[in-house]
This record gives structure tokens, sequence and C-alpha cells, in this order.
């Protein structure tokens, strides 16, 4: 529907598409080239890198196979462990050897010698030190060198509370004769090997990029750095072939799909595969970066073309957006307009054409406004008309004497409210009064208000002493008030506390509280919807309401009148209206 009804939108559309289509192409292409290439670069780069890791692995399994031959340096220690006598000296002189390989290295989870000779076996573990055993896993003590001993059996990789091990053992011989005096066992935390592999994890947070480490010919899988590795299977549980010493071949890791980038060793006879895998994103990221780039400078090609095309059209077509604005206002009732360009072109003269009607039925406007006021001003004179004020006034003065003769003081006083309010609302020559008179008004209404109600309803009222004088339309403050009695507290709980605060600064700020049953959103935005059509009511039922003062306060005030209203039901609903004055028509006694 923007296409069809917009023949901007047709020229932009058209011309971005024969610009985008052969850069697109272009973009396409360039990316499958550069992909290739990068991953020919990741597969080398990486390929590398765990050559220089194998080779750190391997040192530090040397490291292990030096400490595991370090019995061999000590003559006490290997003449104790040709003995076939448990003596308690031997025993404490093997502890204390067992005790210190385990010293050596802080990721030594425990360290075993099981003798051949006596059947001993003397184990330490972080638990031994509180007097707790752990229990290790029984190992296999072959009768002489020749008999058949692998890698298979050297090499495992086992648990120890629950924590993965690269279990050693080493068969301690005594040379020259092929007799195996006892199996020495090194379990090796992997804290050691994770920090060696980190380096070859990659540089890229969270990039799925995992380093794997099998030993023996079955892909024992001793450490995956990264994300949990799938249960062991064939070929470590990784599902894909690997041919050669080094290769890469296509697969998955954890639902992700890449690359498995793999280099084979041997240390000893102990086989040794590093596998790492990269994900696709991370091996298209230079791709994908050096796209990014092409794509920003067709990007930066296309914008100027889209920025010079939508400069001339938004020159030629701005003003008669303008228009539509300005249109769509003063169907609402609203003639503030936007202000014209200056234009001296056609669409110039079109604006100020518009602008001139506009004012011209504001000013209609305001005059059929101004006579519907009148028109009510006239109805309501008529309403009041209907009762003869003198017989009205004669009629409660009579009650009041009559009260005041059987001693109903409160009876007389009311009815003299009575006669005051009725006295004021009747005038209907005086258009504005000084401000005192209208908060006397309002405190005879809710004195008879407050006898009404009881203890039920109760008001405050402010008023600074240098704004009793000031001249303000009558009739203001008693729609508000009764509006806040009868909708907020006879609809809502029945009780509550009006409170009239009058300030006086640059300008008049009245505002009328109460803690009633409060205002919805939608009566607020109707109460604004309507001052802003400029509606006023007449019927009995709403009477001189809110929307009545509201409408009364802008006709004399013009743009100077403000107002407000803030409503949280029984809590607080605030009615504000700020009304300009005039300093020098302030009345200096404000009787």
């Amino acid at each position: 529907m923007w296409l069809k009804k917009s023949l901007f939108a047709k020229l932009l559309v058209g011309m971005l598409i024969s610009a985008i289509i052969p850069l697109s192409l272009s973009s396409i292409i360039s990316y499958k080239t550069t992909t290739r290439s990068v991953e020919r670069q990741v597969i080398e780069l990486n390929q590398n890198t765990m050559d220089s890791g194998m080779d750190n692995i391997k040192r530090y399994l040397n490291e292990l196979n030096h400490l595991s031959v370090s019995f061999y340096h000590d003559q006490t220690l290997m003449r104790y462990l040709r003995s076939q006598e448990a003596v308690p000296v031997q025993t404490l002189y093997i502890t204390d050897q067992v005790n210190s390989i385990y010293n050596n290295r802080p990721e030594f989870q425990a360290v075993q010698y099981t003798s051949a000779m006596t059947g001993q076996t003397f184990a330490k573990t972080d638990l031994t030190q509180v007097g707790l055993t752990v229990p290790l896993p029984p190992v296999r003590i072959p009768r002489s060198e020749e008999e058949s001993w692998g890698p298979e059996s050297r090499y495992d990789v086992t648990a120890i509370n629950g924590e993965s091990v690269l279990a050693f053992h080493k068969p301690i011989v005594d040379y020259p004769s092929p007799t195996v005096l006892g199996m020495l066992s090194l379990y090796v935390g992997l804290d050691e090997v994770g920090r060696l592999l980190k380096p070859l994890s990659g540089t890229v947070p969270n990039g799925g990029e995992t380093i794997l480490l099998f030993i023996r010919k079955d892909m024992k899988l001793l450490l995956a750095s990264g994300e949990t590795p799938h249960p062991e299977g064939a070929d470590g549980g990784l599902g894909v072939d690997m041919e050669g010493v080094r290769g890469s071949v296509n697969g998955k890791w954890n639902g992700r799909s890449g690359l498995f980038i793999y280099v084979r060793g041997q240390f000893m006879d102990l086989p040794l595969t590093m596998v790492k895998f990269v994900p696709s994103a991370v091996v298209n990221e230079s791709a994908n970066r050096t796209l990014s780039r092409v794509l920003a400078i067709q990007v930066v090609a296309v914008l100027f073309i889209l920025v010079l095309a939508a400069i001339l059209s938004y020159w030629t077509i701005s003003p008669v957006k303008r228009l539509l604005r300005s249109i769509a206002r003063v169907e609402t009732g609203n003639f503030d307009v936007e202000p014209a360009t200056g234009r001296r072109d056609e669409l110039g003269v079109l604006e100020h054409r518009f602008q001139t009607m506009v004012v011209s039925l504001d000013d209609l406007m305001n005059r059929e406004y101004r006579n519907r006021l009148e028109l009510t001003t006239a109805r309501l004179k008529m309403l009041q008309a209907q009762i003869n004020p003198h017989f009205l006034y004669n009629t409660l003065q009579s009650i009041g004497t009559l009260a005041l003769r059987h001693g109903s003081d409160e009876i007389s006083d009311k009815i003299a409210e009575l006669g005051s309010i009725l006295r004021y609302s009747m005038d209907l020559e005086t258009e504005t009064v000084p401000l005192q008179k209208e908060i006397r008004h309002i405190e005879h209404y809710m004195s008879l208000q407050t006898g009404r109600f009881k203890n039920k309803l109760s008001y405050t009222l402010s008023c600074p002493q240098e704004g009793l004088g000031v001249r303000v339309p009558k009739m203001i403050l008693q729609p508000l008030v009764e509006n806040s009695i009868v909708h907020g507290m006879e609809k809502g709980s029945g009780s509550g506390t009006v409170h009239i605060g009058i300030e006086l600064g640059r300008e008049l700020r009245i505002r009328v509280m109460d803690n009633g049953k409060g205002m919805e959103q939608a009566v607020i935005e109707r109460i604004q919807r309507e001052f802003d059509e400029r509606q006023l009511h007449t019927g009995q039922e709403r009477g001189i309401g809110l929307i009545n003062v509201l409408q009364r306060l802008r006709l004399c005030y013009e743009g100077g009148f403000q107002w407000d209203i803030q409503s949280a039901p029984y809590e607080a609903t605030v009615i504000t209206l700020i009304i300009p004055y005039d300093m020098e028509a302030k009345e200096g006694n404000a009787g």
C-alpha cells in the first residue's frame, strides 16, 4: 500500500533495486572465494599451533616419567623394595618417598606404590592427612619385565572423588634382573594439561572452539576444553573418520557444524591424538569481516544515491506533508497549524493561502463558540429568573427568624448560609469578583455539605492574604468542589476530604484535591478532547460543570490559562487551574 500511494517510494525503490542487484552478485562471488581461502589458512594455522601444543604435552609427560623413575636414584629405597619382610623402618621410609613424589606436583591427586614382594600398598592422597582413605582402582602387577605391558596398561583415564585423572602406572624393575619389585601409580589431575591446552582454544569468547586430547589407540578421551563432550564411542564419540598424521574433516560437535582439525603424535609408545573443533561461524569469521567491509562500501554507495534522491524529493514533497499535517489538525479542531516556510514558489503560495483560510475559520469558530456560550448563559439566567429572588430571600429570612425564636441557632446559621449562596449565584450582573468572595461562597457551600455528611466529610482551604483581592470569573470553584463531592465521594466510599489550595506567584494557581473515587484515564482524556474541540454542555445533568468552567476560563484568558488533572483512585485526585492576573487590576481592599 505504501508503494502504491507514494510516487517518491516508487522512484526510490526502483533506484535501489538497480543498484543492489549487481552489488549483491559481486558480494556473493567474493564471499565464496574468500571463505575457501580462509578455511585453508585456518587449518594450516591451527595445525601449526597444535604441533606446538603436542610438544608441550610430550614434555609434560616426560617430566612425569622422570618422577616415576626417581625410585632408582635412591639405593637405600631400592634395597628396602627388594625386601620380602614388612619391617617398620622400611615401611616408614617407603611411605616418606611416596609422600615426596606426591608433593612434587600440585596437580597430583594420589600417588600409590604396591609392593610385589610384600603385597603392601603405600598411598598418598589429599584425604590421607585427615585420616581418610580414597579407594584407588586396582592395578595388575606384571611378574617380570618381559611380560606384555603396553600403553593400554601403563596409561589410563580414571576418576578419583568424581574427578577425571590421568593414571600413569610404572613397574619398578630390579635391574639388571627382569624381576618386577612393585608398581608405582601416579594419579595426575588435569589442571596442568588444561593449562597447556588453553592457548589453543581460540581467542573468541564463547566461540565454541574445543580442544580434545586422546590417548592410546582406542582413543581414550583425556581432556576436552570448552563444552562438555559427548559420551565416548568410536573415535572418542566424534563420529568422524580421521586418516593420516594430520588433516581436517567436516562434522558436528554438540549440535554445531564445523571443522575437526587433528594432529597425531606419540610419546614413547603412547599414541596421542589432538583434535580441535572450530565452528563454521569462527572459520567464516574472516570471510564475514571481508564481506562486511565490502558491504559497508556498497552500503555507503547506495546510501549516497539514496540520500541524494531523498534530499531532492524531500525538498519538493515536505511542503505537501506539512499541509497534510495541518489539515489533519484542523480536522480535529486544532487551528494551531505549522508556520509557513517562506518559500516563493507555488507550494509556498499554497501554504500561505491555507494558513489564511485557517485563521479565518478559527475566527468564525470562536464567534460561533461565544454565541453558544452566551446562549448557555441566557438559558441559565432564564432558569435562575424562574424563582423570584425577593420572595426567596424573604421566605428564608422568615424561616431563620422562626428558628431563632425556637432556639435553633444551627438551623438559622444554615439558612443564612443558603441565602448567601443563592444571593451570590443569582447575581446576574457581576461577571468577575474578588477571590475573597469566591472563597466566602465556597465556605458557605462546604458548611452546608459538611452538615449534610456529618463526620464523613471534611475540608481545608488555604489562600495567601495578598491573593484575596485578585479578580477571577465568578462561580469557578463551586463546580470543581461539587464534582469532588458528587462524583468522588457519593459515588465512591461515601466519605473523604477535600482541600482547596490557592497559591499566588507569577500566576494564580488553584488546586482542588480529594481522596475519593477518582477519575479514570479515559475520562481525563475525554475532558481534554472536549476542551480541545471547544465543546460546551448545556444539559441540566451536567450544568456548568468542569468542562464549562475550563471553557469559560479559556475565553477569558485565551492562551494564558492552563489546567491539569492527576488522579490516583482513593489516594489523591488533583484539579489544577493556572490563571494569569494583572497586579494593577488587583483590588486593594479584599472586602
